[in-house]
This record gives C-alpha cells, structure tokens and sequence, in this order.
C-alpha cells in the first residue's frame, strides 16, 4: 500500500536554492489575464517545472497581491517575473533576447504540442529558447500580439467546449515544453 510522503522526505529546495538553480529556457507571458487565482496558479506551476521566469501584461495583477499569494503558495517570490502594459512591448524583447515566442491560440495554420515538441527536438541549433504568451479568459491573445509572434500552439480537444481554463492551459503547456526541454537539455534536478 502506498504511502504519501512527508514534506520532509520530498527533499525540495528553499527559495534561495530555487533562485540559484538551473532554470529551463521556457517564459510564460500573461495577456491580460483578470483573474489572480489564474495568476498564482501560472506562478506555482512555473515553479514546479522550474521554467525561468512569468511575464505579466496589461491588467494582470502583480505580486505582492493576497489573491494571488493563496493559489500561488509562495511560488511568486521564488519564481523571477517582470511586468510589462503592452503585451506587444514583451513578446519584442523577448525576441530581442534571443526566444521564439508563440502564442497559445486558435488559429489558423497553429501547431499541436507535438508538433512544436517535435520542433525543439530537431532544432539543429543549440538555441532552445521559447516563451508561450497565454490570453485573457474571454478574448485569448490579442490579435496584435498573434501577429509578432512566430506562430501558434493549440492543444488539441475532442469535447463540445472550444477552450479551456487559462491557467490549466499553461499547465499542460509547460508540462509538455519542459518535459521535451528536459529530454534535450540535461537539466540538474
């Protein structure tokens, strides 16, 4: 019988270890999220995954923040983020530092998971740097922003709703791109 571990034997590092610690080349941009529970939780599955840092756009609330602190539980002080007004400012000086940026969208000619997983694996450069941009809960990402970046990522669904919970996208978004990073990138752990 199985057994759930104590917090003492799962070994996880401090905030300062985190900090200090290899970190995978995958940002996350929020586009106008609203709501701060969408925000912490963005912020804890990004430090679960150990990506490198949460970029938060237009009306998105920023840390210190209550709301966001109760679903985050901590992960906004150990995982980096910026703030940026313009989404569209972001998504540029992240293609300045060098990362392919896509948007998580429906749209036309937009890649599955698969396929952008398949895309980092045989990436013939060493360059691996990738941020996702993920929209507001109503409007998705804006189309200003869609049009610079360097295409689109949609997750395949096969039920009657067109879309799901933004923070939930993130979360099978940065599972799948961390798990292909780590596959390509020996990653300290």
């Amino acid at each position: 019988m199985s057994k759930k571990l104590t917090t003492a034997e799962m070994g996880r590092m401090s905030v300062d270890q985190y900090r200090e610690a290899d970190k995978l080349p995958l940002v996350v941009v929020l586009d106008n999220v609203r709501s701060q529970h969408n925000v912490g939780a963005v912020f804890r599955t990004a430090d679960a995954m150990r990506i490198e840092r949460v970029v938060l756009c237009g009306i998105c609330c920023c840390p210190p923040n209550q709301e966001i602190h109760k679903t985050a539980l901590g992960a906004e002080e150990s995982v980096e983020w910026a703030y940026y007004k313009e989404t569209t400012d972001a998504v540029r000086t992240l293609q300045e530092e060098g990362y392919t940026v896509y948007a998580v969208e429906q749209a036309h000619d937009s890649l599955t998971l698969e396929e952008i997983a398949e895309q980092i694996v045989n990436r013939k450069s060493s360059n691996r740097k990738l941020a996702v941009v993920l929209g507001h809960e109503v409007f998705g990402v804006q189309q200003e922003v869609i049009d610079i970046c360097q295409g689109c990522i949609e997750i395949p669904q096969y039920g009657t709703k067109h879309s799901m919970n933004v923070s939930v996208t993130a979360g099978i978004v940065m599972y799948r791109i961390s798990q292909t990073l780590r596959a390509v990138k020996t990653l300290k752990c």
